[in-house]
């Protein structure tokens, strides 16, 4: 009798493993010398350089349309849990790319609108990008690679002031290949996952947001979207979603905010500022 009892205690955590097992795939932030709110102050100062250096779109249709998506995806428990306050601006740029800050400032290139074939594209983008911020992948890549120098500057900012300047000293800034926005093959695929997460729960298939990737991989060839560079494979990002979406509740997915046909004529018609001419050789 005794046995009896052991073996049934013993197989009560195992059941509850399994279980656990079977649900979605959680990431937590990993190392980081900044605290939640300097993220906010990071990516905030950051933003307002981004506008000073691009072109924001203030067209009614376009602000509002990119900020019922993402609002629907800020509606997800991870996002929710993060506490990070996420906004959404359009720019004028050609190419096809979007990227949030830490914190969660985002910016949406008119040439993202341009190259999804539905809702659930922009989504999947808007997501991955979200997932980021949320798993702080930009500080955390800013924490390791300044291990030594980012104390003192982090510990003088909590008297206040302005911490890009600072940072820009240590490198850390919005640079090409600015550690803040350039992740490892890992938190890309992290952010996939975690993105299919946001997509499912705002009822929009994740599927979408690798369909999507290997859309611009295939078109792209060498001359790929700079946003592909560092992600995985295609194929394998595909299957590796496809596989976190067995992990997750069942449910129908459709949701649409029936805007998508009229943001596709306004952006249309954007015309964006030419790139500047490169630099000639002496």
């Amino acid at each position: 009798m005794k046995k009896l009892r052991l073996l049934t205690l013993i197989a009560i955590p195992v059941l509850s493993v399994l279980g656990w097992a079977q649900g979605p795939t959680q990431f937590r932030p990993g190392f980081n010398l900044f605290t939640k709110e300097q993220d906010v102050q990071v990516g905030q100062e950051n933003a307002a350089q981004v506008r000073k250096q691009m072109t924001v779109i203030k067209d009614p249709v376009l602000t509002e349309y990119v900020n019922r998506v993402g609002k629907r995806l800020m509606s997800a428990q991870e996002a929710q849990e993060s506490g990070f306050p996420f906004t959404f601006e359009v720019v004028a740029d050609p190419s096809i790319n979007a990227f949030a800050l830490p914190g969660g400032p985002m910016f949406i290139n008119t040439g993202l609108l341009r190259a999804v074939d539905n809702e659930a594209q922009l989504a999947g983008v808007m997501g991955h990008e979200m997932s980021h911020v949320i798993l702080r992948h930009g500080t955390n890549q800013a924490s390791k690679s300044k291990l030594i120098e980012l104390p003192a500057v982090l510990a003088s900012q909590m008297s206040g002031g302005s911490m890009m300047g600072q940072l820009a000293q240590l490198g850390i800034g919005l640079g090409a290949n600015s550690v803040l926005l350039k992740f490892s093959r890992t938190a890309e695929s992290q952010a996939d996952l975690t993105g299919s997460h946001l997509m499912a729960e705002s009822g929009y298939n994740p599927v979408e947001m690798a369909r999507f990737f290997e859309k611009l991989n295939a078109a792209g060839g060498q001359r790929a979207p700079q946003f592909l560079s560092d992600h995985p494979n295609p194929e394998n990002r595909r299957k590796a979603i496809e596989q976190e979406i067995t992990r997750l509740p069942q449910q129908n997915y459709g949701y649409q905010t029936g805007e998508f046909e009229r943001m596709k004529e306004v952006v249309a018609k954007i015309h964006e500022p030419k790139p500047p001419a490169p630099a000639q050789k002496q």
